[in-house]
């Protein structure tokens, strides 16, 4: 089992910045492939980012490119999404995730996460 606790969410005006953190614990000697989601009122949840197991490779999606950021520290177990630049359109719960899928590579598709943190608001005001 592992277990994920995101923090850093928050009220913030547009054009500025948060950093959100996802910290797993349990069974973390295998480093999973991890993303994050995000879900807004009325909308279906969202991949935002995720990087590989070793960091190397990572996927943003368009409307968060140039604007976010994630990275990884494996020795700390926490996976980071740097937001920038933000907007009202960014407003939602944000949810860190990992998958135990066996891949080098990025996982897009939320259907391939068996795990999820609780979730974190962003607000973003205008």
């Amino acid at each position: 089992q592992v277990q994920l606790v995101e923090s850093g969410g928050g009220l913030v005006q547009a054009g500025g910045s948060l950093k959100l953190s996802c910290t797993a614990s349990g069974r973390t000697n295998s480093r999973y492939p991890m993303g994050w989601f995000r879900q807004a009122p009325a909308k279906e949840r969202e991949i935002v980012a995720a990087i590989s197991r070793t960091g190397v490779d990572t996927y943003h999606v368009g409307s968060v490119k140039g604007r976010f950021t994630i990275s990884r520290d494996n020795a700390r177990n926490t996976v980071y999404l740097q937001m920038n630049s933000l907007k009202p359109e960014d407003t939602a719960v944000y949810y860190c995730a990992a998958t135990t899928r066996d891949t080098e590579l990025v996982v897009t598709s939320s259907h391939s996460y068996n795990y999820w943190g609780q979730g974190t608001q962003v607000t973003v005001s205008s």
